[in-house]
């Protein structure tokens, strides 16, 4: 009985240890794994100098211990990991750094895409500008007005005081008051460089810091420009006398007039723009002249057009078929806006014979630059 249990405990014993045996040889030659593969605590710096190859590793554990539960060192699949990995961030950071110019030219490419469209979208604006221009001119609108046939050579110096002559850059402005002809004078004294800044010395280079007085000097661009007292005396006292009965005299400057409270009305002045005897006595003044003659678009082929309500696109577009672009930008400033029912305010105590009066004298000009028909002015 003793030596039968002895047999057992022998046999048992010899059981274990031999299943010990199988599974370190087994774990050994990679038949399976009892231990997962973890990431050192410590990363080295230089992983191939510090543990040696994988039959290194597995050998050594081997020798030393069967016993052990954790190798000493990370199995070589955990090295591999490790360079794999450095060598994907790395891959994956150049991707990144390739996909961010790549992003950039494609930013690029839009925007001068959209920029190519934006000259498009203008060039067809202006030539349709330019076409209507030829056509009212040709008389297939039907609409006639003075001076619409005659030769440019026919054209009396006096009325060709708006054109303003930039020989360095070969262009021609003709400029129309009160639609931001002051900033485009001081665009025109820039690139003429025709006045010199009392600062510096040199021509102005910024059209902002050009003061807007001079840019009006008639020594510079053959312009003028007439304060109060001259406006009553050529032009107020002309529309009082005539329309306004006053009695007792006029007096005798504009700063007294006012104080008096005499002044001409907008019925008055709308009279005096339809006098005949206004119209023989010499050109409108330019702030009420009609655009054709101010600026003869019938005998002057003109290459831009531009619009008041398209100030800000037009100059760009301007400055760039210039090839200026780059030597100036246009001045930026407020623009005086008229409220939205000014035709109702200013209209209401005009007869309805006498609107359209007006607009048969300022037709041409909105026929040629194509402002729509003011028919609730005509018809109310």
């Amino acid at each position: 009985m003793g030596t039968w249990r002895g047999l057992r405990v022998a046999f048992i014993l010899g059981s274990l240890f031999m299943i010990l045996l199988i599974i370190v040889y087994w774990d050994d030659v990679g038949g399976f794994n009892l231990y997962p593969l973890q990431e050192p605590k410590h990363k080295s710096p230089h992983p191939r100098t510090t543990a040696g190859p994988s039959h290194s590793t597995y050998t050594s554990r081997a020798q030393t211990s069967t016993s052990s539960a954790v190798p000493t060192t990370a199995p070589s699949t955990t090295l591999v990991l490790e360079e794999t990995g450095g060598a994907a961030e790395a891959h994956t950071e150049e991707e990144g750094k390739e996909k961010q110019v790549q992003r950039k030219e494609e930013t690029r490419e839009d925007e001068e895409e959209k920029e190519r469209g934006h000259n498009a979208e203008d060039d067809r604006e202006q030539e349709a500008r330019k076409q209507r221009i030829v056509d009212v001119c040709s008389g297939q609108d039907a609409v006639e007005f003075p001076g619409r046939t005659r030769a440019f050579e026919q054209i009396p110096n006096r009325e060709l005081d708006h054109l303003i002559v930039d020989d360095t850059h070969q262009i021609i402005y003709c400029y129309v008051p009160k639609v931001a002809c002051t900033n485009w004078k001081r665009v025109m004294v820039v690139l003429s460089q025709s006045l010199i800044s009392p600062s510096s010395g040199k021509p102005y280079t910024d059209p902002e810091a050009v003061p807007p007085d001079l840019v009006h000097n008639s020594s510079l661009h053959l312009t003028f420009a007439k304060p109060n007292e001259d406006f009553y005396k050529q032009f107020g006292s002309v529309m009082l006398r005539r329309y306004a009965n006053v009695s007792g005299g006029l007096p005798e400057t504009a700063a007294e007039a006012f104080a008096a409270g005499i002044k001409p009305t907008f019925q008055q002045f709308i009279t005096y723009l339809l006098d005949a005897e206004t119209e023989r006595e010499s050109i409108f003044n330019e702030h009420w002249r009609q655009v054709y003659r101010l600026c003869h678009p019938c005998q002057v082929k003109y290459d831009f057009i531009g619009r008041l309500e398209t100030l800000e696109t037009d100059a760009e577009h301007l400055l760039k078929l210039l090839e200026v672009d780059q030597l100036l930008r246009f001045p930026s400033g407020a623009r005086n806006r008229t409220a939205a029912s000014w035709e109702r305010d200013w209209f209401a105590q005009i007869p309805i014979t006498m609107r359209r009066e007006l607009y048969k004298l300022y037709e041409p000009d909105f026929e040629m630059f194509g402002y729509p028909k003011p028919d609730s002015t005509l018809h109310q």
